[in-house]
């Protein structure tokens, strides 16, 4: 089988058609043994934020983030268990279809591709919980911050390339990254605007906060239900570091890409 010549009108086809038949496949595949099947995408942020939603509303005086507290988590949460699931699955993405990945035309990237579009399908088959908690369960109103929603998914799916492109060749040539990336998560949760607002971060905590990419798209999530959470320079880092890293990830990979067919 040979590669499509790289700018041939069939290429941008057949990569999204392939992109989206390997996706449907993990999803077939995750789904398929699963009695809860679709409940899982929402199962996991439903828990996490029912026991930060308790630990402070309950049990401390709680003294960040806005009302309704539950809404507030709801909106972080689903956009960061999509980050999380993507970033995890990245260790793997080549060692896990090694053959696969050696022996067909494809372009390479689309290993990558695939992840984020099957965990950005389960994060959009997620959005119903948010609005149900959001409009019945607490009675918020959506005001005009809803159009950056989709703003947020298309930067958060720039950056979520772009780190899959670093992340998924790296851990293919030095094997103990892997863990490191997981530990490096667990830590990242706290210091991204979850289960608090990036205004509520004081003095110099707030400087360095706002360089998370994460902290301005968690803001563009949250604008549609609290319009004071609103955070214009957080936003503009956001988007400015999500395309940086896209065009390092892009450089890197090319770099790595064949290194990584001679480990695999």
């Amino acid at each position: 089988m040979t590669a499509p010549a790289v700018g041939s009108p069939g290429t941008p086809r057949r990569y999204l058609h392939s992109l989206w038949l390997l996706s449907a496949r993990d999803l077939r595949v995750r789904y398929s043994t699963s009695w809860l099947g679709y409940l899982w995408s929402v199962l996991d942020p439903l828990v996490m934020s029912g026991i930060y939603w308790f630990v402070f509303t309950v049990v401390f005086h709680r003294s960040v983030g806005a009302e309704p507290y539950i809404v507030f988590l709801i909106a972080a949460l689903l956009p960061w268990v999509w980050f999380n699931a993507c970033v995890s699955d990245f260790t793997r993405a080549f060692n896990k279809d090694a053959k696969l990945v050696r022996s067909t035309a494809i372009p390479r990237t689309i290993w990558i591709g695939r992840i984020v579009l099957s965990k950005g399908i389960e994060f959009v088959l997620s959005l119903p919980v948010l609005a149900l908690f959001a409009v019945v369960a607490s009675g918020t109103q959506f005001g005009w911050g809803i159009l950056w929603f989709p703003v947020a998914v298309l930067v958060q799916t720039i950056l979520l390339v772009g780190l899959g492109l670093i992340i998924a060749p790296l851990c293919v040539l030095f094997t103990d990254l892997e863990r490191t990336t997981r530990l490096i998560l667990r830590a990242l949760f706290y210091a991204t605007p979850i289960i608090y607002g990036v205004h509520d971060l004081p003095g110099i905590a707030r400087d360095l906060g706002i360089l998370n990419p994460l902290a301005g798209i968690l803001t563009m999530y949250r604008a549609a239900f609290f319009p004071e959470q609103w955070d214009s320079l957080a936003v503009g880092i956001s988007v400015v570091v999500s395309v940086a890293t896209l065009g390092i990830g892009l450089a890197v990979f090319r770099r790595l890409e064949r290194p990584l067919l001679k480990e695999l």
